[in-house]
């Protein structure tokens, strides 16, 4: 795993950036999972992204960072389309996953088990810790078999780091659970279906430093075998964790959010292109 290293000085406050000499050909060589091509996003007449180009590599964390309002979430969200019930709402170009069409995606059930979602605050079922984990299993067309389940339940709450704390008491509610604990459970519901992907919107802003800590100790495991894309507005968070980081603003005169830069995250943070983004992570603007 990447060791942190200092960032230069020169960056305003120092951020320590997950990197290493293979990071940049690493980022670069990975096979696209999740990417955008001339992807336009529009709330009935209001355009909210213009013209966004990027790449989520596959088994890699993808880290999308901006100030308020320029459509980091809007962005997020429609890569399992949950837009779909929004009036209005509506796109343009392409979101593709592993070079399909999302839009063209039939079946939303299943397109939402390949794309999991973590939501900034916990959202556990007002059920069991058993029950929260294999409630996805049991959706759609392709049900996991009963004998199955079990087995699943427990692989996936061992791989969200919560078997131990919660092995004796899996009956229980997941709604007594800590707010760390409860946001783990959700990760485990949605990795217990074995998605491609999954997406993370602030996951770790309504939790504790000791629980943000373990969330993100816990995408440098989940990685190995998903690829993850998480917005986060904060940037010691974006740096710690992400292979790549893609900056998005908003144009002041539309309103409209675009992509300035995206790379590697040490470069983008240590060596940005973009004078915008030089502004934006020393803190200068946003």
């Amino acid at each position: 795993m990447a060791q942190p290293a200092q960032a230069a000085s020169n960056q305003g406050p120092a951020l320590q950036v997950r990197t290493d000499p293979s990071q940049n050909a690493a980022v670069g060589a990975a096979q696209p999972q999740v990417e955008a091509r001339h992807f336009n996003f529009f709330y009935g007449a209001f355009k909210a992204l213009d013209d966004i180009n990027m790449v989520a590599g596959e088994h890699q964390i993808t880290a999308l960072i901006g100030p308020s309002g320029c459509g980091k979430s809007t962005l997020l969200r429609a890569m399992n389309r949950m837009h779909d019930r929004t009036p209005g709402a509506h796109s343009e170009g392409q979101l593709l996953l592993n070079g399909q069409d999302i839009n063209a995606v039939e079946d939303l059930v299943e397109l939402r088990k390949r794309v999991g979602m973590i939501f900034q605050r916990p959202n556990p079922f007002p059920m069991s810790i058993f029950d929260n984990v294999a409630y996805g299993m049991q959706l759609g067309s392709q049900r996991v078999p009963q004998r199955e389940i079990p087995d699943r339940v427990e692989q996936a709450l061992h791989g969200a780091a919560l078997w131990d704390e919660v092995k004796d008491k899996i009956r229980q509610s997941g709604l007594a659970l800590s707010g760390g604990q409860q946001q783990r459970l959700c990760i485990a519901r949605a990795i217990a279906v074995r998605p491609e992907v999954i997406l993370m919107d602030e996951p770790a802003s309504a939790l504790d430093p000791i629980s943000t800590y373990k969330i993100e100790e816990l995408m440098f495991a989940l990685e190995r075998e998903f690829t993850i894309v998480i917005v986060t507005h904060n940037l010691q968070q974006a740096a710690r964790v992400a292979d790549q980081t893609v900056f998005l603003t908003m144009n002041p005169e539309t309103r409209a959010g675009f992509v300035v830069e995206a790379g590697p995250t040490g470069d983008l943070f240590r060596r940005p292109k973009d004078q915008r983004t030089q502004d934006y992570i020393t803190g200068r603007f946003g």
